[in-house]
């Protein structure tokens, strides 16, 4: 565990925000896998760096960062609709697999009596099938997503939302994230940051935004 000293009394936190994909669910992967594949049957060619850059960026941003890469003539919507599918037929295949502790870590901070929240950016709708299907649905007081704010991370509004439904202050909430996109929301949006790196490691930067970065969900226990 890596915490950056910042000052902040544990006590006063009344709530964890986290993201899904890749956070509580080992489903990142399978958008690194689809992405490229998406981008080749419409013609594209991804570089290896690229589908990471992508992990948790909402709209506008995505539709724009794909427009950067492959001309203002890209439709984003049509590949990702194909993407999505991609996707879908992965979970199918393997389920959604959860990450070590997701489950255990909810019901630990509900026995605190710390709230609980997810702040994703997947749309209402597969957040709430995804839960469903693996039995954390009933462990979350709110569930904020995409589609319910103007702007996607990194852009601040899901986090202050999330804060906002919960009548809290962002520094009186914990955020869990593993990406840099969600990092960088939950920072602007004021929450303290806790990293739990997934497919990537933060880098100087990123760090300066961070709380902690601990390894393993349940190793939150010991930032409360």
């Amino acid at each position: 565990m890596d915490n950056t000293g910042m000052d902040v009394k544990t006590s006063k936190i009344k709530a964890v925000l986290f993201d899904l994909d890749g956070t509580l669910t080992d489903t990142e992967k399978f958008y690194q896998t689809a992405w490229p594949i998406a981008l080749k049957h419409f013609g594209y060619e991804m570089e290896d760096w690229m589908p990471l850059k992508l992990r948790s960026l909402g709209r506008p941003f995505a539709p724009r960062q794909f427009k950067e890469w492959f001309g203002e003539d890209f439709d984003y919507y049509k590949v990702r609709e194909y993407r999505k599918g991609l996707v879908e037929e992965m979970v199918k295949e393997t389920g959604i697999p959860l990450k070590p502790g997701a489950k255990e870590i909810l019901i630990w901070l509900r026995e605190q009596g710390i709230l609980t929240a997810l702040v994703t950016a997947n749309t209402y709708s597969r957040a709430e099938r995804y839960l469903k299907k693996i039995g954390l649905f009933e462990l979350f007081d709110k569930l904020i997503c995409a589609d319910m704010v103007e702007l996607g991370k990194p852009a601040p509004d899901s986090y202050a939302y999330a804060c906002k439904e919960l009548s809290l202050d962002p520094k009186e909430t914990f955020a869990v994230e593993d990406s840099p996109n969600g990092v960088t929301s939950a920072y602007e949006a004021g929450c303290n940051v806790i990293m739990v790196p997934d497919l990537t490691q933060p880098d100087e930067e990123l760090t300066k935004k961070l709380y902690a970065k601990v390894d393993k969900l349940l190793d939150i226990k010991d930032l409360i």
